[in-house]
């Protein structure tokens, strides 16, 4: 089974998608109207920076939408297709183009608009994200249950077996990692993020986001897509507008949407956009030797991708 895993935020690094920029006239375009959605020189920035533009939620997140899709489209002209997708996160994005429920101008769409509102909510909010990796499976809804009730701190990303990750105020992440630390309940690290995302703080976001949402034309799937708020493929339309939506502030269901694959037979997984995050998360996940593991993100993935098909 093919399966296509598609990166967010903090799966980028400057010159990435070099190669696209070189000759694919679509991708140019895709980058093109999101630099029109932004109002910055998006190609720039990406082969150039500087890391504090790239890195800058409204900029990040159509152009990572734009690599993750430029990357898409040639896999697809090399004959691989999915059977089923995912995407982490702003990744559920990608994740709609390459379902066939959005366009890939739309999707362009969408990631713009999703990055302005939540830089906005943001800068209201002054908070970030730590991972935790932890021997222990339970160790962190335990902790936020016993001694962070209340406090702007929340679970944002069930990554793995052994990660996950929080979301909150900078003072209450300082005194969750004081605490992780002290007891020795794992190795706890501030992520590169520019705000608590998939927390309640987003909630503004969520609703304009919402509204907005209505405007896009949304079409039926042509392959499943496994949600990350429910961990479930959608097939409703206005449900998929929610659970989009509902995305910006609640978690992540990583481990339970991989663990939804597991049993299928001859798997592939093909990541599809910069980096390997969500590689590393696959091999975390207990997908290892008896799993094919492809990263799209030159030509040589691509035809890596196409062997492997």
């Amino acid at each position: 089974m093919n399966v296509f895993l598609f990166p967010g935020q903090g799966s980028q690094e400057t010159g990435m998608a070099s190669d696209l920029f070189k000759g694919d006239a679509p991708f140019r375009e895709l980058v093109g109207r999101a630099s029109d959605r932004t109002g910055c020189d998006l190609e720039r920035i990406c082969l150039r920076g500087p890391d504090r533009e790239l890195t800058r939620t409204r900029n990040l997140q159509p152009l990572l939408v734009c690599v993750s899709l430029g990357y898409l489209r040639r896999l697809l002209e090399s004959g691989v297709r999915p059977e089923r997708i995912l995407g982490h996160s702003l990744g559920e994005i990608s994740a709609l183009a390459a379902a066939g429920i959005v366009s890939f101008e739309a999707a362009v769409d969408i990631a713009a608009k999703r990055g302005e509102l939540m830089e906005a909510a943001a800068a209201g909010a002054p908070g970030g994200m730590a991972a935790v990796t932890s021997v222990e499976r339970d160790t962190v809804p335990r902790l936020l249950a016993r001694e962070f009730t209340g406090a702007p701190i929340v679970l944002a990303n069930d990554n793995a077996p052994n990660q996950i990750v929080v979301s909150g105020e900078n003072g209450a992440l300082e005194q969750f990692a004081s605490v992780i630390a002290a007891q020795k309940l794992g190795q706890c690290r501030r992520l590169a993020v520019a705000g608590p995302w998939h927390s309640p703080f987003m909630a503004r976001a969520r609703r304009e986001f919402s509204i907005w949402l209505d405007t896009i034309e949304f079409r039926a799937s042509q392959a499943p897509l496994i949600f990350n708020v429910t961990a479930a493929p959608e097939s409703d339309a206005r449900e998929i507008r929610q659970l989009i939506a509902r995305n910006l502030v609640e978690p992540v269901r990583w481990r339970t949407a991989m663990a939804s694959l597991r049993g299928a037979e001859k798997l592939s997984l093909f990541e599809v956009g910069p980096g390997r995050v969500l590689s590393g998360l696959a091999r975390a996940n207990g997908f290892g030797r008896e799993t094919r593991i492809c990263n799209v993100n030159n030509q040589r993935g691509i035809e890596m991708a196409a062997r492997l098909n």
